[in-house]
């Protein structure tokens, strides 16, 4: 043992050993740079493989859940052809009219088809209604021209009843939103400030409030979609705001449009939209009780005053008339 360190401390061995190791420092610093190019290279072909596999699982998601809720189903039949024929496109076709629709979660040409044909088909119908009703169904002493002229004034109301059933479903699905949307901001700041992306982060908290609120489930998964295959991010949150119509999703849109335009922290514009939204829903909470004891005025008065001097009352009455 002592023979091969006194053999390896002469110079002639110690600077040949030395040569090999700044030989072997010199290549593995010129390579490093190279091995790291190519791992780099790999695992962005990999991100992009991935990338690839989620948009085309999107993609099958989104067009299996319109398939199941026959939201983009082709039109087709008499509707289009009436639709067709008399030009109703130029008459009811209109931005605001798609817009509407998306809020009310009708999607695609078949549900604006049908709503163009009912415009066009419930005042007739309405009318033929009430032109029976009026002759045939009942014996009211009217003349033939005010019968004739309810019966047109009923037609024109059933003018707009598409109108208000689409108000209608518009309504309902605000509301589902509305309800579940602050629980469902919450639980998307938790999941960005978990460390995951936007999109994995709408689409778990879109399986997680289909629960609560299927509507809002399902404007997160096509957000998600969108987010997925379109080439703007920031056309997919603008869509989600125009298709709900709701101020603080909307809000909460800009907020994100903002945050990756400027590279601001996403999980602070949600922290602050959070607190936002539930700060609203606190006042919105706060405004309705203090609008219950005006609503509570006028049946307290009707039913429940004259009940109580009944009871107060009464029996003085019956005392005083007994001892007549």
């Amino acid at each position: 043992m002592f023979d091969t360190i006194a053999a390896l401390m002469q110079p002639q061995i110690a600077v040949t050993l030395l040569a090999a190791i700044a030989a072997f420092a010199t290549a593995l610093t010129v390579l490093m740079p190279v091995l790291n190019r190519d791992r780099l290279d790999a695992r962005m072909q990999i991100m992009a493989t991935e990338r690839d596999k989620m948009r085309a699982a999107r993609l099958a998601d989104l067009a299996k859940k319109d398939g199941q809720g026959k939201l983009r189903t082709a039109p087709k039949g008499f509707m289009q052809e009436v639709v067709d024929r008399f030009n109703l496109r130029s008459m009811f076709d209109s931005e605001d009219v798609r817009d509407k629709l998306k809020m009310a979660g009708l999607r695609g040409q078949a549900p604006l088809v049908t709503y163009m044909f009912f415009r066009l088909a419930m005042p007739i119908i309405v009318i033929i209604v009430a032109l029976v009703y009026l002759f045939l169904l009942t014996d009211y002493q009217y003349p033939p021209i005010v019968k004739v002229g309810l019966a047109i004034g009923a037609g024109y109301i059933g003018y707009y009843v598409p109108n208000f059933f689409v108000e209608n479903l518009v309504q309902r699905r605000q509301t589902s939103i509305k309800n579940s949307f602050p629980d469902s901001l919450d639980m998307l700041l938790i999941c960005v400030q978990s460390g995951m992306s936007i999109e994995a982060a709408l689409q778990k908290v879109s399986s997680e409030v289909g629960s609560q609120s299927l509507e809002l489930a399902e404007e997160f998964s096509l957000t998600t979609a969108e987010l997925s295959y379109l080439q703007d991010r920031r056309q997919a949150f603008e869509n989600l705001g125009k298709r709900t119509g709701i101020p603080g999703i909307k809000a909460v849109a800009t907020a994100l449009i903002q945050a990756e335009r400027y590279g601001t922290p996403v999980g602070q514009a949600l922290r602050v939209m959070a607190r936002e939204n539930r700060d609203m829903r606190m006042a919105e909470a706060e405004k309705k009780a203090a609008a219950l004891p005006p609503k509570l005025t006028v049946p307290m008065i009707v039913f429940f005053l004259p009940v109580l001097f009944v009871v107060i009352l009464g029996p003085a009455i019956i005392q005083v008339f007994r001892y007549q």
